[in-house]
């Protein structure tokens, strides 16, 4: 099938905030159009971007993978609770957020743009001898509806004594209850159910992350 291709002029915008936007784009296969929501500038939507700019590309967000390795213990996965808007209610969640301007113009953004969120959302200074590496560059988020995508890095931090988390450094409308150090067994556990403690559902990048440390890649 031959792939389709933006018209000339083909992407119209249609709505346009701090951190959504909407767009129109017409395509030669889609007469009547195709709606597409993103946090991107019309100029920089994935859309308009050749493969090997695509394999490149940095994600719009990171997902953080926090994996505590405290003495004595065995290896605990850290996760919260965070109040998710369209949602309505509280989800369990991993350390999350966009990537900055100023992460970009680092040596390595999404790593930087992790530890700059484990520290706001969690409370967790990692150490430099901590591992901190990108455990996946670049998941479409739901590209039936958006361009955005997320990467995912994954924190390693060995610690003396268990930490004491919080979410003191978050920033705007962020809101989080509650943090979990999940072992292997209960993170299992999750995976099949796909529920949290309380019996309510979750992200598919919580799912990822639990997948991710009960699967041992990061060992």
């Amino acid at each position: 099938m031959k792939r389709p291709e933006l018209k000339e002029n083909g992407i119209r915008p249609l709505y346009d905030a701090r951190f959504l936007k909407l767009y129109g784009l017409e395509y030669d296969s889609t007469p009547h159009g195709y709606l597409e929501v993103s946090r991107r500038s019309a100029e920089e939507l994935v859309a308009l971007k050749s493969d090997e700019e695509m394999r490149n590309a940095l994600p719009d967000a990171v997902t953080c993978i926090v994996i505590l390795k405290i003495k004595g213990q065995e290896p605990k996965l850290c996760l919260q609770d965070e109040f998710r808007y369209p949602a309505g209610r509280f989800l369990l969640s991993p350390p999350a957020g966009l990537i900055d301007r100023a992460d970009r113009e680092s040596p390595d953004p999404m790593v930087t743009a992790a530890r700059r969120e484990i520290r706001e959302e969690i409370g967790l200074e990692l150490k430099p001898t901590d591992r901190v590496f990108v455990a996946a560059p670049f998941f479409y988020s739901s590209p039936g509806m958006t361009d955005e995508a997320n990467g995912m890095v994954c924190a390693v931090a060995e610690l003396d004594e268990p930490p004491c988390l919080n979410s003191d450094g978050a920033e705007g409308i962020e809101c989080f209850q509650n943090y979990y150090l999940i072992d292997r067994a209960e993170a299992l556990e999750m995976i099949r159910s796909c529920r949290d403690r309380s019996g309510a559902f979750f992200s598919v990048y919580t799912w990822c992350a639990l997948a991710y440390f009960v699967s041992g890649a990061w060992e």
